[in-house]
C-alpha cells in the first residue's frame, strides 16, 4: 500500500519538524505493521531523525521487544489505551530517542470483539520532557482506509507534541 501524496508532503515537514528541534524518533507500531516509519523513510535523508522502528504485530512481540508486561495485555487485551502506553514508552526506554509513537488497532475485516469494532485505533506519543499521550480513534473504512487514517493521526499526535 502507498501512502497518499498528502501523507507523504506532511511526513516530510514533520521530519523538517523533529530536524529543527535536534529530536530523533523510534516508531512501536502494531496495526500499521511498520506504515508510520515507511512513511516518514519514504523521505530521502529521515535517517538523521528516524533511529529505529519496532513492528510489534503479536502480543509476545510487545512483550519482548517493548516490555509491554504480558498481565497488561491479559487485562486490558492488546488494542487498549494501557498497551499503547506502555508500547510508546517501552520503546522510549529501549532506544536512543527523544520521541516514540506507538499504534495499536483493529484494521479489520475480522478481529472484532464486543466492546472492540473494527477501525479501533489507540495511538500514544511518549517524549523524554513529557507526559506520555494516548489517542482513542474510532476509522470508518475497510483495512487500508483504517491503516491511513492511523498513519495521519500518528503524524498528527508527533505534531503535537512538537508544539
Amino acid at each position: 500500500m502507498d501512502l497518499t501524496e498528502a501523507l507523504l508532503d506532511r511526513a516530510a515537514r514533520l521530519l523538517d519538524r523533529l530536524r529543527a528541534q535536534r529530536l530523533m524518533l523510534a516508531t512501536a507500531e502494531s496495526c500499521t505493521g511498520g506504515l508510520v516509519a515507511g512513511g516518514l523513510t519514504a523521505i530521502a535523508g529521515s535517517s538523521d531523525v528516524v533511529e529505529r522502528g519496532f513492528v510489534t504485530y503479536s502480543n509476545a512481540a510487545k512483550a519482548e521487544l517493548l516490555g509491554v508486561p504480558a498481565p497488561l495485555i491479559a487485562k486490558h487485551g492488546a488494542v487498549s489505551a494501557q498497551v499503547a502506553r506502555a508500547m510508546a514508552e517501552g520503546a522510549l526506554a529501549r532506544a536512543p530517542v527523544d520521541v516514540t509513537i506507538a499504534v495499536t488497532g483493529i484494521a479489520g475485516p475480522g478481529g472484532a470483539s464486543p466492546g472492540k469494532p473494527v477501525g479501533l485505533v489507540y495511538l500514544a506519543a511518549a517524549r523524554k520532557t513529557r507526559e506520555t499521550v494516548v489517542e482513542r480513534h474510532q476509522f470508518p473504512g475497510d483495512r487500508t482506509a483504517v491503516r491511513l487514517a492511523t498513519v495521519e493521526a500518528a503524524f498528527g499526535l508527533i505534531e503535537r507534541q512538537l508544539d
